[in-house]
């Protein structure tokens, strides 16, 4: 039972995301926004799960109170959450979707990225594949119910489904409503049931896991050429995305790069200058000391998580103009579409929920990387089936193997970084590895209106394609993971 209370707040958090990820396209469109400026106004959700979960992590590893260290940051995050969800189906300008988005994403970060350093806090190496299939199960469980509520509410409830041009349905703004408060009552219950291990007990499990706090002249130089080359990278991308006129989200990956390689050169000045302690700028050199397992996964998590995020900007327009004919965000048949998404949405949820609770005993008999790639491989066949099946109403059969996929994804890889890296750094390394999902996020907003546009001639459904053989790819890599390495 202690594992179920300390999960059940991820059903709130993963309201919040259902809903995001079924509705963001959609508010953006009612709004105005064209295809090509979908990816684009999206980024805010990479960017700041890039810059808050490290962060979050590397505070909450620093943290004791009279709520222990990760459920000061689990509220905190809920409550402001909460509020976003409110404000934003509400907006009338895609500026003020584009600023909603912003406070809502940084928002449930700092709600969600305590969660799973909470069961690596609190569980032996033995349950946490369990524990993390826990939280797989209340994440499909609550993405099942928020990516269902519109229809639910449109078809059980008589909740208007359709608004006039420029204006969002009754039933998207009661939805965002109703995950607002789901959201508050789940995690208030985690945060009132859960009791945290204290620091000394954890630091007791550990082994001395202590850094030199003087580079050595090696280390220097490495660092310093790894800073050099970032932050060189970093102005060339820039400069030539200036010559040639491109799109300007290329600037956001340019500034990147540039401030992680200055990153690196402010280690190694502030080391020779005697620093023993270096703040924040720790987080980079635990990024550059990052365990062999997790530089592994880095790579399956870029492929990964760059197809679902082609996957959840294009499923909605691509399900509307393919097998429904249709583009006009104020017509009956476009809403019906993004509501059949949303059903769909839940049953990929749904199955992940269920097929969660499997992956134990499969992992235990093949291992955890064989049995992510499996998964993945199931994946990219659910994608490809939506781009090969013409009738919508068949288009559950791919949503299994998007299930499948989904549940390994939310539940292995982090099993296999709990095991690898030291107790005492549990937050940030966790933060860190977050940011391998949200960089390729950051990447596909980047670059996705370009190749949707120009590469596969302005077709939304083609995007899904792509996702899948990203997702292929991430299963190869998967296989190259060493699981066997615990600290």
């Amino acid at each position: 039972m202690h594992i179920w209370n300390m999960c059940i707040g991820l059903f709130g958090v993963q309201i919040v995301w259902g809903l995001q990820n079924v509705d963001t396209s959609r508010i953006f469109q009612t709004l105005g926004a064209e295809i090509a400026q979908l990816p684009i106004l999206w980024i805010a959700a990479p960017i700041t799960g890039l810059l808050i979960q490290p962060l979050i992590g590397y505070w909450s590893d620093r943290t004791w109170g009279p709520l222990g260290r990760r459920r000061p940051f689990v509220l905190g995050g809920a409550l402001m959450t909460a509020a976003a969800m409110v404000v934003m189906p509400n907006v009338t300008s895609l500026f003020a979707a584009s600023v909603a988005l912003w406070l809502l994403t940084a928002s449930v970060n700092i709600a969600a990225e305590p969660f799973r350093a909470l069961v690596a806090d609190n569980l032996p190496d033995e349950q946490r594949t369990e524990g993390y299939a826990v939280q797989v199960f209340f994440i499909g469980a609550g993405a099942v119910f928020s990516s269902a509520l519109p229809w639910i509410l449109s078809h059980g409830f008589g909740v208007a489904g359709v608004a006039p041009p420029g204006q969002l349905p009754a039933t998207v703004r009661l939805s965002f409503e109703i995950g607002a408060a789901g959201l508050v009552a789940t995690v208030l219950w985690t945060v009132l049931t859960t009791r945290e291990r204290p620091p000394q007990s954890l630091a007791a499990d550990a082994r001395d896991h202590a850094r030199s706090e003087l580079l050595s002249a090696a280390a220097a130089v490495t660092l310093t050429r790894s800073g050099v080359i970032w932050t060189v990278g970093g102005v060339v991308i820039a400069v030539l995305a200036s010559a040639r006129g491109l799109e300007r989200e290329i600037y956001v990956l340019a500034a990147i790069a540039t401030a992680f390689g200055l990153a690196q050169l402010a280690v190694v000045a502030m080391r020779r200058r005697g620093h023993r302690s270096l703040g924040l700028f720790e987080i980079v050199e635990d990024i550059l000391h990052m365990p062999p397992v997790m530089r592994r996964l880095a790579v399956v998590q870029f492929l990964t998580w760059f197809g679902l995020f082609c996957f959840w900007i294009y499923a909605i327009p691509g399900v509307s103009s393919h097998h429904y004919g249709t583009t006009d965000t104020a017509s009956a048949a476009y809403n019906e579409a993004a509501d059949w998404v949303g059903i769909l949405f839940a049953g990929y949820n749904a199955v992940a929920a269920v097929g969660a609770l499997l992956l134990p005993a499969i992992a235990q008999r093949i291992g955890r990387p064989a049995t992510h790639a499996a998964c993945l491989v199931a994946g990219a066949a659910g994608l490809l089936g939506f781009v090969l099946i013409d009738d919508p109403t068949l288009l559950w059969m791919p949503v299994i193997g998007i299930g499948c996929a989904w549940a390994s994804i939310l539940a292995l890889p982090y099993a296999m970084i709990a095991g690898a890296v030291p107790p005492d750094k549990m937050g940030v390394y966790m933060g860190i590895h977050n940011t391998f999902l949200v960089l390729p996020q950051l990447v596909a907003a980047t670059v996705l209106g370009a190749i949707v546009n120009d590469l596969l001639g302005g077709q939304a459904i083609l995007a899904l394609g792509l996702a899948a053989a990203a997702l292929l790819a991430a299963a190869v890599a998967a296989l190259t993971i060493d699981d066997s390495q615990h600290v």
